[in-house]
């Protein structure tokens, strides 16, 4: 059946009641922005054990983790799907799901294979109702054949990635790259194959590094260029902090009736980078890249994974935000021209908002070193709308993409 919310809210509550500071895999700069590493404490997914990490592992040394989380006491609940769904993805954020995105090409970046992918995604777009996928997969040679080896953590991520795409914008085309390894060098040449296939949205749903620079890869013209914030609290992340890049944050929803509300996931990655701040970002605490740039719901939506898992799991991670709004963007069609976060910081207050929701509530946690509270708590107004973990808010119809 179609699921909507039914074991989200234990998880939610869950996170609510530990009161632990995650950092992210960067060293977490003060609000000038320098780099001076502080102490971190476990995201509360993992104090409260609430999650477990689909690619657990080393974010240093030239590599790079997924940043997808699994519930736990989630896995093969087949036939019953746990997590939100398309339908809601699509009412909250009120979205044209079912009259645009045809011919839009979203490239979803990962590494090593997933051989079910193309099967699972036929499970859960048929679930929904979401007709069949204009979905290829490539190596990252661009070739249709010769995949890398298989990891199923990857796999995990590599599903949640193609199933959101395929959740707000089912007539979308899917093109998935997946890299030799977890190795930067891999995927950025995986990044740059995505846009050699034609792809003018590239999802990322996975981070790592300190600010190391990207070259090419996530610098070419008419290219909108997304990815996770991350998954422990303040702080940011490679390839999300680079300045030509969507950084996306996370949120937790919530349901009663038909009204849907959202706050800041507490675990959200974000907040004052080490990365030089782009011209276009006028906030007045951090003297670095600040993020994110906008933000969707990261924790409590279904799956369906047969090479990690056993069938149909509930996500979370904002590796789940990432591709998501990949879809959304290949739903407004607008992405050759909307480049980085630029826009977002830059509309004008009326179109903030009537095509953002708001997110007032909510924080992802604050060093001691931290001035400007906006950089990790929302609701405070001290630089608009906007804040840290939520950036200037979730996708309310496609007007802000």
């Amino acid at each position: 059946m179609n699921g909507s919310l039914k074991l989200v809210a234990p998880f939610v509550a869950a996170l609510a009641v530990a009161a632990c500071n995650g950092g992210g895999p960067s060293s977490l700069p003060s609000a000038s922005g320098s780099s001076s590493a502080q102490a971190h404490s476990v995201p509360q997914w993992q104090a409260t054990h609430a999650a477990v990490a689909a690619c657990p592992g080393d974010r240093w040394h030239g590599m790079m983790q997924c940043d997808a989380l699994t519930l736990t006491g989630t896995g093969g609940m087949q036939p019953n799907v746990s997590g939100f769904g398309p339908p809601d993805f699509q009412a909250r954020y009120n979205l044209p799901s079912a009259t645009k995105g045809t011919g839009q090409i979203v490239a979803i970046v990962d590494a090593y294979d997933n051989p079910n992918v193309a099967s699972d995604l036929a499970v859960y777009r048929s679930n929904y109702g979401l007709g069949t996928a204009n979905f290829t997969k490539y190596n990252q040679n661009g070739q249709q054949s010769n995949y890398p080896t298989g990891n199923t953590g990857w796999g995990v991520e590599i599903d949640l990635d193609v199933e959101m795409v395929s959740a707000v914008c089912p007539n979308c085309t899917i093109y998935l790259i997946e890299a030799n390894s977890n190795y930067t060098n891999d995927l950025y040449t995986a990044e740059e194959e995505a846009v050699k296939l034609g792809a003018h949205i590239i999802s990322n749903s996975w981070g790592g590094g300190g600010g190391s620079p990207s070259g090419n890869a996530f610098n070419h013209s008419g290219v909108t260029y997304l990815a996770s914030a991350g998954d422990s609290g303040y702080g940011m992340q490679d390839p999300a902090d680079y300045q030509t890049v969507v950084s996306v944050g996370g949120t937790t929803m919530q349901k009663s009736g038909s009204t849907y509300t959202e706050q800041v996931w507490r675990d959200t990655g974000g907040g004052c980078s080490v990365v030089s701040k782009p011209s276009w970002q006028k906030d007045p605490s951090c003297t670095k890249r600040t993020g994110n740039d906008v933000s969707a719901v990261a924790f409590g939506v279904a799956e369906y994974d047969t090479y990690g898992s056993r069938g149909w799991i509930e996500e979370g991670g904002t590796s789940v935000s990432s591709p998501m709004l990949g879809g959304v963007f290949g739903l407004a069609g607008n992405a050759q021209n909307h480049q980085s976060g630029k826009p977002f910081w830059t509309l004008k207050k009326k179109k903030l908002k009537k095509d953002l929701h708001y997110i007032s509530n909510g924080t992802n946690g604050c060093p001691p070193s931290i001035t400007g509270s906006y950089l990790c708590t929302a609701g405070t107004n001290q630089f608009g709308t906007y804040s840290g973990p939520a950036g200037w808010g979730t996708p309310n119809g496609v007007g802000a993409f």
